[in-house]
């Protein structure tokens, strides 16, 4: 970093020590101020190593921090800010824009060995092994173990192939792996066999939420000689991997094959061949080459066909297809044969001449779910050619089109230009009103002032305007049909028809059924969000058995959709878009399909899967799991116990030494922070800290050392960027003043207050400082803090809290499917929240995310209450109709009052649903419940009539509140608006 105001907190806070300062300046709250940057949301605990930077030359003026020399820190300091300056002197580019990344690069392989941090690493799993414990059959997620979330992306995709999966867990390496030549063994794609094989079984059997790829990862880096990396070389790395296995398992081949030519399951899998046709220098050639992962273009695209046909065709190919020689060169690639799984590269990146670095295309490309590729097979050639011909000749004639309309557009020449139509029409209105040609006298008008000019006749139009405007007839006024037909002249009707007619034309030209033959599924797409130096890798794969799309991201796998992969993988949205596509051959189902036992004809899941090394390996890892849960359950039990007894002591030696004369005004007015168990261990935390840092140990000057330092947690928690899951104003109500700029003295008199609890521990120390703090609220004169403004403040944040249960409530009930519970949650945390955020931005919860989920309980409500309907049964339709009245209806105002377009759509569909039921036949007592029903709902009034009480809240402590609130939205999954 090169600002100054950071160093010098760092300076601070570490008090000289450099592991502090350190810790504190890599911190993930550690950041520039004002900075603009593009937040991540992730569902792992600490951000992980969120981006892979460039590496570039390493700076000459090098200071060592891992010494015990304090004063390197101070050198370090200015040796930064005196670089930094240098470099934006030389160059305008910043130190962090060149180079920020050589420490992260560093980091990777040194950190452990050099730092020796005290502080939270990079990564840190929970403690609680409940948090990584795997649900049911969940997919397990990857552990990013520095840097690693584009090998995540490209394991996972693979994984899910469950023929590639299959493959790799049954491999065994070849019986003479010691009679090899020496090379093949200093590729280290045997261990690397070996690690990858550990990992899949994992990934089938663990018990865990999340396992460790480190050892695969390790040896794979060995791969890249340079020290530097950049983002492109993700796609290295993907081609390293696939070389590995693809050697590691012709090494078997060759061993259990000997004397025939050996199948390579990789290459059968992985890798085609084109036929490349063309003309060098006048000359025709043809040449059969193999290709893995087929590179595209992005640029100057708009899908993935317009791509796919640009890098089938280089060159000028006229003379390929002309009896004439030329001397033009050029070439087509035809596919002759395509692997099962057929994997693209979309080049996002491109390197900036005028800038000297790469750069990210952020451009739209969007590509389909079913990708039928006949048009670029060799068999296909004539015909292609033939179709290529006809696109090409129909979109000559669409820019003919094209501009023609643009001429009606916009008519006439200059800056003043109109549409024809609108020409026409004024023309034709002044024409039809009174007569071209009349005597100036007629036109005088008599109450016009002397001189004036009102009356004055037309002059003759230039020859330049005689020019730009239609001829219209001037004796006398046109006839309406005349107008007409000189409209039609001008303005050809059908003129956006015949150019939409064309369109439809271009994109139906390969959709017979003779160039649908060759079926590809999209199967994962590999997500990038960053710039061409920096980002972040997930990926979306389709689960056919469960039918939807999941994201895997790192630790967190979750359920999507069609619609969040679009989003974010077409590009144009933030900085994100696919980097790569795989598509599997629709019609080889075995490619995803399930393994059967031969015996017992069942598909065979989890650990029966693996063969019996595996196992065991798989069983020893769950062993271990198991033991780490049955410690943590002793612990959790001997602290309960702990606890317990300290509580008895405590109220033992409290009942002895109490005085019976207390303190009214205390007791009358109890803490509005709710305090709970953890506070008082934050507040006894912040006094043990200020006992050990201040040389003044009077209760008065600890007091005040206390109440800074936590003040100064608060305020790190306030600033810093978290996860929906993690919010922290429901941890302290000083983040959630903070956030909400309240005023000082407010801010000072609740800290005094929570110092102020009599149920803070009872050593004297802590007794001490709980009285001067009891006297100072005491001295505080009502005109320097306002009480009701007080209350004010506290009432906000009560109101706050139970805004925010609400909403837990409600999601909690909409994630178990009871919709009906949840529906009431739902609404009032809407209402209740929409009030909060009128008075500011941090006052409430993410509005979009509430809207979404409100809106998503009711189609649900109108879906469940629709099917009950269809089903004819009177208790079922009964029951359908009760939940639209009830419920359904009455909530469609509070859709309708804020006019947003979701919600209306929402509305739009939940009456076509009904609606779509008048045409059909049904019988007469259905019909008559349906004519009665139909009018409330298709009511537009935006008046609310009649409404559910809101649901009684049961009580929480802060504590509770926030973990269960932590819970809740870590188990949504995604979140449908971006974060704040």
């Amino acid at each position: 970093t090169t600002d100054v105001q950071l160093l010098q907190q760092a300076l601070q806070v570490s008090n000289g020590d450099l592991a502090e300062a350190v810790a504190f300046l890599t911190e993930k709250n550690a950041k520039v101020p004002q900075q603009d940057e593009t937040t991540y949301y992730q569902t792992s605990q600490v951000a992980s190593d969120k981006y892979i930077s460039v590496g570039s030359q390493a700076d000459t003026n090098v200071i060592d921090l891992t010494g015990d020399d304090k004063d390197d820190l101070q050198r370090a300091i200015a040796l930064s800010l005196e670089e930094s300056n240098r470099a934006f002197r030389e160059t305008g580019i910043t130190d962090e824009e060149q180079a920020i990344s050589r420490v992260l690069e560093a980091s990777i392989a040194e950190n452990k060995a050099s730092l020796k941090r005290t502080h939270t690493e990079v990564w840190s799993d929970s403690p609680n092994p409940y948090d990584r414990k795997r649900i049911d059959t969940c997919p397990v997620g990857l552990k990013n173990v520095g840097n690693t979330c584009w090998f995540s992306a490209v394991i996972q995709s693979l994984f899910n192939l469950l023929e590639f999966q299959r493959l790799v867990l049954n491999y065994s390496p070849p019986a003479r792996v010691h009679d090899l030549p020496r090379n093949q063994k200093e590729h280290r794609n045997l261990p690397f066999m070996q690690e990858l094989r550990n990992l899949f079984s994992l990934m089938v059997g663990s018990k865990r939420k999340y396992v460790d790829p480190s050892r695969a990862v390790e040896i794979l880096k060995d791969a890249f000689k340079s020290s530097e990396s950049q983002q492109q070389d993700v796609s290295e790395f993907t081609h390293k991997l696939l070389d590995w296995l693809e050697d590691a398992f012709q090494m078997k081949a060759e061993e259990d094959r000997e004397g025939e030519k050996p199948k390579n399951p990789m290459v059968e899998l992985f890798y085609g061949r084109f036929l490349a046709v063309g003309v060098l220098e006048g000359k025709k050639f043809e040449n059969t080459e193999m290709f893995g992962q087929y590179p595209l273009q992005v640029n100057g695209f708009k899908d993935l066909h317009e791509c796919l046909e640009a890098a089938m065709i280089e060159g000028e190919i006229e003379s390929l297809h002309s009896a004439e020689n030329s001397a033009r060169s050029g070439q087509e690639h035809w596919f002759t044969e395509l692997p099962p799984v057929l994997t693209f590269e979309l080049s996002r990146f491109e390197f900036n001449q005028a800038l000297g670095r790469p750069e990210k295309i952020h451009n739209k490309l969007e590509f389909p779910s079913m990708l039928y590729m006949d048009r670029y097979m060799d068999r296909n050639r004539d015909i292609t050619r033939i179709k290529r011909e006809e696109i090409r000749r129909l979109k000559e004639h669409l820019t003919l089109l094209q501009q023609r309309l643009e001429r009606y557009l916009s008519y006439g020449s200059g800056p003043k230009r109109f549409p024809l139509a609108d020409v026409l029409q004024y023309a034709m209105e002044f024409a039809s009103s009174k007569p071209v040609c009349t005597s100036p006298v007629e036109d005088i008008d008599s109450s016009a002032p002397p001189g004036g000019t009102t009356g004055q006749p037309l002059p003759p139009p230039s020859t330049a305007e005689q020019d730009s405007l239609p001829a219209l007839e001037t004796s006398g006024s046109p006839s309406v049909s005349k107008n007409a037909s000189l409209y039609m002249i001008f303005f050809p009707p059908d003129l956006q028809g015949s150019i939409n007619r064309i369109h439809r034309t271009i994109d139906l030209m390969y959709s017979d059924k003779s160039m649908m033959q060759v079926p590809y599924r999209l199967h994962a797409v590999l997500v990038h969000e960053g710039q061409a130096n920096a980002g972040h890798y997930w990926a979306y794969i389709y689960d056919p058995h469960q039918r939807c799309w999941m994201k895997y991201n790192d630790i967190s796998v979750t359920k999507s959709s069609w619609e969040e992969l679009v989003r974010d993988s077409f590009g144009g949205y933030r900085n994100a878009s696919a980097y790569c596509l795989m598509y599997i051959n629709d019609k080889k189902p075995f490619l995803i399909e399930e393994e059967f036992d031969k015996e017992t004809g069942q598909v065979l899941s989890g650990m029966d899967k693996l063969p019996p090394d595996l196992k065991q390996y798989v069983k020893e890892d769950n062993e271990l799991f198991g033991k780490e849960i049955e410690e943590w359950d002793a612990l959790q039990a001997r602290k309960a116990q702990q606890e317990k007894l300290a509580l008895a002591t405590a109220a033992a030696d409290a009942s002895a030494t109490a005085t019976p004369q207390q303190d009214p005004e205390y007791m009358e007015q109890p803490s509005p922070t709710n305090d709970s168990k953890h506070l008082q261990e934050d507040t006894e935390r912040a006094i043990s800290r200020a006992a050990a840092e201040q040389e003044e140990r009077s209760p008065e000057a600890l007091l005040n050392a206390a109440i800074k330092l936590e003040y100064a947690r608060l305020l790190r928690f306030a600033q810093e960027d978290t996860p929906p899951e993690n919010d922290y104003r429901l941890q302290h109500i000083i983040v959630y003043f903070i956030q909400n700029q309240a005023p000082k003295k407010i801010l000072e008199r609740t800290l005094l207050t929570q110092f102020a609890d009599r149920n803070l521990a009872f050593d004297e120390r802590c007794k001490s400082i709980m009285n001067v703090a009891r006297a100072k609220l005491d001295l505080i004169k009502p005109d320097e803090v306002n009480m009701d403004e007080y209350e004010m403040w506290h009432q906000a944040y009560r109101n706050f809290r139970e805004t925010t249960i609400f909403m837990m409530s409600g999601l909690e009930l909409f994630q178990k499917t009871n919709y009906i519970e949840a529906l009431m949650y739902l609404i009032y945390s809407y209402q209740y929240n929409k009030e909060l955020l009128s008075k500011g931005l941090y006052r409430g919860h993410d509005e979009e995310l509430l809207g979404y989920y409100r809106r998503e309980c009711l189609l649900k409500l109108n879906e469940q209450a629709a099917a009950m309907f269809e089903s004819g049964e009177e208790a079922e339709v009964s029951t359908g109709l009760g939940i639209m009245n009830e419920l359904v209806v009455p909530c469609i105002p509070l859709l309708l009052i804020h006019d947003t377009e979701r919600d209306l759509l929402a509305v739009e569909d939940m009456r076509n649903r009904w609606c779509s039921y008048l045409g059909q036949e049904m019988e007469s007592n259905l019909q008559e419940k349906l004519t009665d029903f139909l009018p409330k709902l298709l009511d537009c009034s935006t008046e609310i009539k009649s409404f559910h009480d809101p649901p009684k809240l049961p009580a929480y402590s802060t504590l509770e509140l926030s973990e269960r609130f932590s819970r809740v939205m870590a188990a949504l999954g995604r979140v449908p608006t971006e974060a704040r």
